[in-house]
């Protein structure tokens, strides 16, 4: 079996029709019961370091384009891909090193989350 990682990096490149189609789909998905809960018991559980490289990769991401590109929202998609490859070129090491730390920060606070989201889950269930 494919652990997280290998079928995160093992992603094929889609074009924008297809993505689009992804987007529609994922936001018809969303909304269903199965999926809700799926996302209820998801949060209850302490996400494998797999899961936190990812979440940690885009939060650096998501700094290094509001400090360099602050209207990277209202661009176009062809400029966003221009900015993001300009972005990786230029500082791919240093979000790499920044990744790390960031990790290690969401690591340390992983333990608090599961343990705010099993208690407001518990006084759900209490009221």
């Amino acid at each position: 079996m494919k652990n997280f990682t290998e079928l995160y990096e093992g992603l094929k490149k889609v074009d924008v029709v297809q993505r689009k189609k992804q987007a529609r789909r994922m936001a018809k998905m969303a909304k269903s019961a199965s999926f809700q809960m799926k996302k209820k018991k998801a949060a209850l559980k302490m996400r494998n370091p797999a899961k936190l490289q990812v979440v940690a990769r885009k939060q650096v991401i998501k700094s290094f384009r509001d400090k360099f590109y602050p209207n990277y929202d209202q661009m176009s998609l062809q400029q966003r891909v221009v900015v993001d490859q300009k972005l990786n070129q230029k500082y791919g090491k240093k979000m790499d090193k920044m990744t790390k730390k960031a990790v290690m920060k969401l690591k340390k606070v992983e333990v608090e989350r599961v343990k705010k989201a099993r208690a407001a889950a518990q006084g759900k269930k209490d009221a």
